[in-house]
This record gives C-alpha cells, structure tokens and sequence, in this order.
C-alpha cells in the first residue's frame, strides 16, 4: 500500500459488524457517547501487516490517562488492538472532535488494582467478563503524547 507524502495513511476499521457500527456513530455524532458511557476511537497499527487499525472502547481517565479494558467480552484471547500497541506503543486516540497521538503501556499490578473498581462501575460487564475468562483482563494507559 502506496500513500502520497503528506497524505494519511488509510485506517481499516474493525471487522466486527457491531464496532463498525459504533465506530460509524461515533463518527455521525461528532464523537458523541453514548448514554453513561465515555466512549473513544483508538487507532493502533498492526503488529504483522503494518496497517493502520480502528476500533470503538469504553475508557475512563485516571489523571491524564485514558484508561482501556482489553477485556475482549471475557474472551480466551487479548483483543487484537491491544496485542498490537504491544507491539507498537504509538497510537492515535479521537475523543469527541479531537484526534491526537498517545502512547500506550499496560498498567502495572499496583495501578490495576487500584483502577479495577472504577473500571467496573463505568462498564459492569467488565466484572462479568473478568469472571467468564482464565487469563487476567490487561488494563492500559494511554496518555498524550
């Protein structure tokens, strides 16, 4: 894939029908979220192909970070966007109208710990999700970079 100096590189948006849906909304609105849930888009690039990728989150902020659950609906697996910024830290965060560039870390035990509580009061299905799964639930900071 080929992109002229200066111009963005094309974004592929998640494969999931319902988060290409949300991502569409989100876009609709003017980043608008949804009731009682502060909702963002996170771009990573993919840790194989290279290619930017697009997907909808759920977040809550904690200082200045944005606080990600890669929950992956209690799935066996890490979601792919997070198995990506695993492997390259640079994202692009949209909130609202805004779009700027972030860079990602997992939380450490201590800071998950103590982000869980107001994770779960944001999306209670997360603490539904975390009992479903085996394999512990990553939390990530982002933060403006």
């Amino acid at each position: 894939m080929t992109t002229t100096p200066g111009t963005p590189a094309p974004v592929t948006d998640s494969p999931n029908p319902w988060v290409a849906d949300h991502i569409r909304r989100f876009e609709e609105t003017g980043g608008r979220p949804r009731p009682g849930i502060s909702d963002l888009l996170l771009t990573t690039r993919g840790r194989r192909s290279g290619v930017l990728r697009r997907t909808a989150l759920a977040y809550v902020r904690d200082g200045d970070a944005y606080v990600l659950t890669a929950s992956n609906a209690g799935g066996d697996r890490h979601p792919a966007w997070y198995l990506n910024l695993t492997a390259d830290p640079a994202v692009t965060l949209q909130v609202g109208t805004g779009t700027f560039p972030a860079l990602a870390r997992r939380a450490s035990p201590a800071e998950a710990e103590r982000l869980w509580p107001a994770v779960v009061a944001a999306m209670p299905s997360y603490a539904v999700y975390r009992e479903a799964t085996s394999r512990e639930i990553p939390l990530v900071l982002v933060t403006p970079a």
